[in-house]
């Protein structure tokens, strides 16, 4: 077996190990929204609990005696319906995430042997080195505290983004192109792989941040009646992040706590997008005579960087939080993943001869 076929290979183990974590994690997500669900019943039914515990706790003498506390009865008649996580699927979701990032390690490593330079010359390449920062950079803030719609979201693109790779932008490993023997091909793609990578974690943890920041404040679209097509908002009304099915919400981290996340994630990627950015004009200058060029593969990054330095600007300056400020990043994670895949495959451009 060759070095390239052993990289995918390990590119093939590495996405299963991925999604063994995914269905982990998946697991791990649902006994917490099903334990949280069990919670919220009727007052009534509440009551009838606690007299069914005080019931139980035993009688002395026609009185009945709670040896533990006037509390811990009716604790114990409630243990199950406690809102608890998985520690198996938790146990399952990091070591096979551990796992993947080892072996994905590897590939890439043997790719570059193969190829006889640095592995960062295509989009399969790409969304390797991709993956693989992105679920390392969970892996780091999850090392304390396991937040399972996180490894869900981040380990859901991973896969989905290790398939896609395989199946359709794969080619075999070989040298590159005259333009890209560069010094530059290591600096200026490498630091742009790095700051998406980061910026994906960073959009799984604004998404929660929506869906945490609807729960506490009662706030959702689907809780108000439309002008319009109404009743397609009650149809979809049992999805409201204000209802029993979404209250494993308040198991995870308080909203400001995830936006405080999602900054600091985004502050980092964008200083790396803006080393891109200086680094692909110096090398086009280089290579092509001019800084700029007006390519559509510079344009797609230029824009990106816009909206996320708007989203820094009114994150810092204008005080913008909550859902407004999450919307900065979704705008942001789209305009990046626009740039990879729309720009790369369906426009043409200076850029086009490396993908």
């Amino acid at each position: 077996m060759q070095v390239g076929d052993l990289s995918t290979l390990l590119v093939w183990a590495a996405a299963t190990a991925f999604l063994i974590a995914l269905v982990a994690y998946t697991v791990d997500l649902a006994r917490l929204a099903d334990n949280a669900q069990r919670l919220d019943v009727p007052e009534e039914a509440k009551a009838e609990a606690r007299v069914e515990a005080l019931a139980g706790a035993g009688v002395r003498g026609g009185t009945a005696t709670l040896s533990r506390g006037p509390d811990s009865a009716i604790a114990g008649a409630t243990v199950d319906a406690a809102p608890g996580r998985s520690p198996r699927a938790e146990g399952i979701a990091r070591s096979t995430t551990y796992l993947g990032i080892v072996l994905l390690f590897a590939a890439i490593v043997l790719r570059g042997v193969a190829a006889g330079r640095w592995p960062t010359a295509n989009m399969y390449e790409f969304t390797l080195v991709g993956v693989f920062v992105a679920t390392t950079v969970l892996a780091v803030v999850q090392r304390r505290r396991v937040i399972a719609f996180l490894g869900v979201v981040v380990m859901g693109i991973a896969v989905t983004a290790l398939v896609v790779a395989i199946e359709s932008f794969f080619v075999r490993a070989d040298a590159v192109r005259p333009a890209l023997q560069n010094y530059w091909l290591v600096l200026h793609v490498g630091v742009a792989i790095i700051a998406t990578g980061i910026f994906t974690v960073a959009f799984a943890a604004a998404v929660l941040q929506v869906m945490r920041y609807g729960r506490e404040t009662d706030r959702t679209h689907l809780g108000h009646r439309w002008s319009r097509a109404d009743g397609l908002r009650q149809a979809f009304s049992g999805l409201a992040v204000t209802g029993p099915r979404f209250r494993w919400l308040e198991q995870v981290p308080d909203s400001r706590r995830l936006e405080a996340l999602s900054f600091r994630l985004n502050a980092i990627a964008f200083v790396l997008w803006t080393l891109t950015l200086i680094g692909g004009a110096v090398w086009a200058e280089d290579a092509w005579g001019r800084y700029w060029n007006w390519d559509p593969k510079e344009v797609g990054t230029f824009i990106g960087w816009v909206v996320y330095a708007a989203y820094l600007h009114a994150r810092t300056t204008r005080g913008w939080s909550g859902r407004k400020a999450a919307y900065f990043v979704f705008a942001g994670y789209a305009c990046v993943i626009a740039n990879f895949t729309v720009v790369n495959l369906a426009i043409k451009g200076l850029h086009s001869y490396a993908f």
